[in-house]
């Protein structure tokens, strides 16, 4: 049987030598090859400063820890995204506070933000979920007005942009994730992206123990840097992000026009303003198809097509925030979306016969 997976990470020769490159140098941990990525990876996005750290959750972490946000706090953003986002507040002894999706997009909406300031929110985390930017000028409108930081959560969004810019350059703060599901991968890792030199400098002294210099700790840090092995990875993976995202975006498009005259099943919407890259590709299993969603991913998994509900609950939903008292009819269209989307794949493996028999299959249960 064929088996098409949900994602597979392009690795070769050049990640090898790279690889082999840094072994033979014996500089395995925090090193020049870090330093070169994080110049790299800035110019890439187009901001000042870029830092490298180990995963996606640190850079969230130590990003909401560099501007000082602590017990007592609020920040806002959305339950319909991977529980890191969410927990990232929490690890600072702050509050999540959760808004509404726009259903077309599944990214915040920015007129829902609005209803939920209060004196002590602090900052706005948005989430570019899927490949697509969040609606960024209302946003950074709502944070200049309420003076709050705005956070990007970009794990998902590398290479993406808003009005010609590249995501995690337009709020004050960037972070992304490598994990090998992503668009570009260094095994592990994250990186913090801004343009300001404080949250910068911040950034470097928490994710090394506090330390100002060698044997001088200053405050509390963690340990929490990116090795020599994942930036050589992350170098090369960055030359080829573009050449993957087209890769994805043409994937995309023919599963789209081939999806949407499908009856029950509704292919994402794309923003007009924004480059949508694609981590996900979402269909919306509505009630006019003859399986429901979950029936429907079982339908494909027998026929050898790996797909993923992301995400089958909203946070709120979880049970460590059913235990946080988080009401569990709020965000109503978050919960709706949880019930009806399904992640097919998109990534820049597929086959022009792979998707073909993607298509293919999708239509069997109503020829049936």
């Amino acid at each position: 049987m064929r088996r098409i997976p949900i994602a597979k990470p392009l690795l070769g020769e050049e990640e090898y030598q790279a690889v082999k490159r840094v072994m033979e140098s014996g500089i395995l941990a925090h090193g020049p090859e870090v330093e070169a990525f994080e110049r790299e990876f800035a110019e890439y996005i187009d901001v000042e400063y870029a830092v490298a750290v180990a995963n996606g959750t640190a850079a969230l972490d130590l990003a909401l820890k560099a501007i000082g946000i602590r017990e007592g706090d609020e920040v806002i953003t959305t339950p319909f995204t991977f529980i890191a986002t969410a927990n990232s507040i929490l690890f600072q002894g702050a509050k999540p506070v959760f808004v509404d999706i726009d259903p077309r997009t599944y990214n915040l909406d920015p007129d829902n933000v609005l209803e939920k300031i209060t004196s002590r929110t602090k900052a706005i985390i948005a989430v570019h979920l899927y490949g697509q930017p969040a609606d960024m000028k209302p946003l950074m409108e709502i944070a200049e007005d309420h003076n709050l930081y705005l956070i990007e959560d970009s794990a998902q969004a590398h290479g993406a942009e808003y009005n010609g810019r590249r995501v995690g350059g337009i709020g004050h703060i960037g972070t992304f994730s490598f994990y090998p599901t992503k668009n570009m991968t260094t095994g592990e890792g994250g990186m913090v992206t801004t343009n300001d030199k404080r949250i910068a400098e911040r950034v470097k002294l928490l994710r090394n123990h506090g330390q100002a210099e060698k044997y001088l700790h200053v405050e509390l840090g963690w340990n929490l840097r990116m090795t020599s092995i994942a930036a050589a990875i992350g170098r090369i993976q960055l030359r080829k992000l573009e050449k993957f995202n087209e890769a994805r975006r043409r994937n995309a498009e023919y599963l789209t026009n081939n999806i949407k005259g499908i009856k029950g099943l509704k292919p994402p919407y794309v923003d007009p303003r924004v480059k949508h890259v694609y981590h996900q590709y979402v269909i919306w299993v509505g009630e006019e198809y003859p399986l429901n969603r979950d029936e429907l991913k079982e339908y494909l998994s027998s026929r050898g097509i790996r797909t993923a509900i992301h995400y089958p609950r909203p946070v709120f939903q979880q049970p460590l925030y059913v235990k946080l008292g988080y009401r569990q009819d709020i965000c109503p269209n978050s919960i709706e979306a949880s019930r009806h989307v399904l992640s097919i794949p998109v990534h820049p493996a597929l086959t022009k016969d792979d998707l073909e028999y993607i298509v293919k299959t999708l239509k069997e249960p109503l020829e049936e």
